[in-house]
């Protein structure tokens, strides 16, 4: 792993302060833009990937890729380097920590929080998916949570190009492995509605505080993906409403054709949860029972 020390500086531009924090894949730090005068944060690839061609170039292609997206719940990019070592990407720093820590922390999130938090995952990824992106890599610990409550979607392609890397192949899908979709598992070529399936499984983990697949290795859990079907939300957890339940299990399906998109999952929750929604240009209003909440990409908040 590429280490940086307190103090080091990135390009004669980025200047590490401290490690937030540390994976397989790579190490993010707090950094600082001498030029602009903002915090920013530095996720700084193993060095093992510096030596591998194939990986430099998806790496960079990505990089640019998730550069020219701009929507209030994807982490924005703001520079990369692929050129030399360390590889990095220089990103927005966000002052909260992961759904993964919150959900350690509390435990299963009320229904409400837990739909409120997937509405803006779905919105977020159908920008991602709208420019023919896909993240690969959905799971709570790639979901950061400003201390505002804002949602924002991190780390969108970089699956895509450490899957080039064969040394790195295995340990990333093992790690990722209790989201990953059945067409994923198996290696095949996957588009938007793997990421929706693993959106399906961090739902149910928000409202029951389990996973829906578990196993005691890599291939019962790839097992499971393709074979078995959770334990309906609805036996885990009364609480929640019926059609939320069904809406999940329809959503984990085996078969790609058989999910929906980000757009229409979102409109089938509103359904589920007896929502009518009102839009008024970029800006939507989400009426339940007699509440009214102005809904922005980034969040909600009652009017």
């Amino acid at each position: 792993m590429t280490r940086l020390e307190i103090g080091d500086v990135l390009e004669n531009r980025y200047r590490i302060d401290r490690p937030i924090a540390r994976g397989g894949m790579s190490t993010v730090y707090r950094c600082v833009d001498m030029r602009l005068g903002r915090a920013v944060a530095a996720k700084v690839m193993d060095e093992r990937y510096s030596d591998d061609p194939v990986f430099i170039k998806r790496f960079s292609r990505e990089a640019r890729a998730m550069a020219r997206l701009q929507h209030p719940n994807l982490v924005a990019i703001h520079d990369f380097s692929a050129e030399g070592e360390p590889i990095y990407l220089i990103m927005e720093l966000i002052d909260g920590g992961t759904l993964r820590e919150l959900l350690a922390e509390g435990g299963p999130f009320p229904v409400q929080a837990a739909t409120s938090t997937l509405r803006n995952v779905l919105r977020g990824l159908e920008e991602v998916h709208s420019t023919g992106l896909i993240h690969r890599d959905i799971k709570p610990g790639n979901l950061l949570i400003t201390q505002n409550g804002q949602v924002k979607i991190t780390d969108f392609g970089i699956a895509k190009a450490a899957a080039a890397v064969p040394l790195t192949r295995t340990g990333m899908v093992v790690g990722t492995a209790q989201y990953v979709s059945p067409e994923q598992a198996q290696g095949e070529d996957v588009d938007a509605r793997s990421d929706l399936y693993s959106t399906a499984c961090l739902l149910y983990e928000l409202l029951t505080g389990q996973r829906p697949f578990s196993g005691g290795s890599y291939e019962e859990l790839m097992v499971a993906h393709l074979t078995r079907f959770p334990t309906p939300l609805s036996h885990v957890n009364p609480q929640v409403p019926r059609p939320v339940s069904r809406l999940v299990e329809q959503a984990i399906a085996k078969r790609p054709q058989d999910r929906s998109s980000a757009d229409q999952l979102y409109r089938a929750l509103l359904a589920a949860l007896g929502v009518k929604r009102e839009q008024y240009g970029d800006v939507e209003v989400v009426v339940a029972g007699g509440a009214r909440m102005l809904h922005l990409p980034g969040g909600e908040g009652a009017i």
